[in-house]
């Protein structure tokens, strides 16, 4: 609970503070037992730093560790979402909160840019001729799923199966296919931010959605900004500008980047809408390590499923790439004709400060570009 209530920085310094205060400082577990949860939450779909708790609770506790772990994890950012989501819905009407989210979008669409760059890096390999050619499938599989989603505005989960299941029979396929050859006021504010109002036929639908995504999120919550975008591309639940507001919100709160979800399902359906999308978005990766967990220590050593795992993690990121260009167009050419200056600058400023200033976190860059955003409108 307190390292969802103060883990900022996404989930690479969520791993690290759970080394640190697990390994290195309680030392409840082992490094051998932290590099092997380590594994699995790579291994397996659903965020990092959620596989990677629920993993080490099991190691010692069992299904009851592993169930309070997660639950203890995301109630701090769920709550804060959940508030986020009502002052949102309250007070958007206001100029100051619309200005301060005009600044906010040209740096989300920065964040999350230089986040998918770091992510390709790391899970492909590096923008350089040698390791598009060793690499040749993968870098194959990015650059269709780019093309595919900044066309088509969709995703088509068949594609990212396609491209695990490919790359598996290219690198290491199965033994078996080799034999067989086959393969406010607190009142005031719940009741004028519709707390209560759900539509159940809709609430049934976000259930299914967010238990999709959920699925198919491998190693970063920003696996799954691709298949959120269909919120707005889809199912209409919300517009271009709240999906990127969402994803604001989920950068200047602590725990997973996946808890956005939440933000999203209580602007469309309530109180209801935000612990549905949240129960069901992150009940796969629950459901995925409890189920892996008992015979993890032999599947992490299968060089298929490795393969398998790779294959999708390439397809996915080319889709993330290719929703962060197509959301960086509609937020920064807004009528599809003129350039807005401002998340544009802003854009660029987020990712120089990202990538050049070591100690800049996020949560800064949110806070000053709503800064900025009020600015510019007061100003004009």
């Amino acid at each position: 609970m307190k390292l969802g209530a103060t883990g900022f920085g996404g989930p690479v310094a969520l791993i690290g503070y759970m080394h640190r205060d697990l390994v290195a400082e309680q030392k409840w577990y082992t490094e051998e037992e932290y590099k092997e949860a380590l594994t699995l939450a790579q291994l397996a779909p659903g965020p990092l730093a959620s596989q990677l708790g629920t993993y080490l609770a099991y190691l010692h506790y069992g299904y009851l560790g592993a169930t309070l772990a997660s639950v203890a994890f995301l109630i701090p950012s769920f709550t804060m979402v959940v508030a986020l989501g009502i002052a949102y819905k309250v007070f958007n009407g206001l100029p100051w909160m619309q200005a301060a989210f005009y600044g906010i979008g040209g740096a989300v669409v920065g964040i999350i840019g230089i986040s998918t760059y770091r992510l390709t890096a790391k899970s492909i390999g590096d923008f350089t001729p040698a390791s598009i050619r060793s690499k040749w499938l993968l870098w194959l599989f990015f650059l269709t799923t780019f093309i595919l989603t900044f066309i088509s505005q969709a995703q088509v989960l068949w594609v990212f199966v396609g491209a695990g299941l490919l790359y598996m029979f290219h690198k290491s396929p199965p033994d078996w296919f080799g034999r067989s050859g086959t393969r406010i006021n607190a009142l005031w504010l719940i009741a004028g931010a519709g707390f209560w109002r759900w539509d159940t036929k809709v609430l049934r639908q976000m259930a299914v959605f967010f238990a999709k995504a959920g699925g198919f999120v491998f190693g970063s919550g920003l696996a799954i900004i691709p298949f959120l975008h269909a919120t707005v591309t889809d199912y209409h639940w919300i517009n271009e500008k709240t999906f990127l507001d969402a994803v604001a919100v989920a950068m200047i709160t602590p725990g997973p980047v996946l808890i956005t979800v939440a933000f999203i399902g209580y602007l469309t359906q309530g109180f209801p809408g935000a612990l549905v999308s949240a129960f069901c978005v992150f009940l796969p990766t629950f459901l995925m390590t409890l189920i892996v967990a008992p015979y993890f220590k032999r599947i992490a050593q299968n060089r298929s499923i490795k393969s398998f795992v790779d294959g999708i993690t390439a397809a996915v990121i080319g889709a993330i790439a290719g929703s962060v260009v197509l959301i960086g167009f509609k937020t920064c050419v807004p009528d599809r004709v003129h350039i807005d200056p401002v998340p544009v600058v802003m854009a660029i400023i987020t990712v120089l400060s990202l990538l050049y200033i070591k100690k800049m976190r996020e949560p800064y860059i949110i806070l000053a570009a709503a800064a900025v955003g009020i600015l510019v409108r007061y100003v004009h």
